[in-house]
């Protein structure tokens, strides 16, 4: 089963959940949708400090 992050529940669905387009996913396991937003913050971050992406 696939798990998302709803971005207006703020919460982890399942495949019966809001619209896609509001949600973050599909990850293999609820502990992983549960972190969704930080792995969101740990890859901005990363692109932010990436010489590739800053000229």
């Amino acid at each position: 089963m696939a798990y998302w992050f709803c971005l207006n529940h703020h919460a982890v669905e399942g495949p019966e959940g809001c619209a896609y387009k509001d949600r973050l996913g599909p990850y293999d396991t609820e502990e992983e949708a549960a972190h969704a937003l930080e792995k969101v913050k740990e890859r901005n971050e990363d692109w932010d400090n990436d010489p590739n992406w800053n000229d």
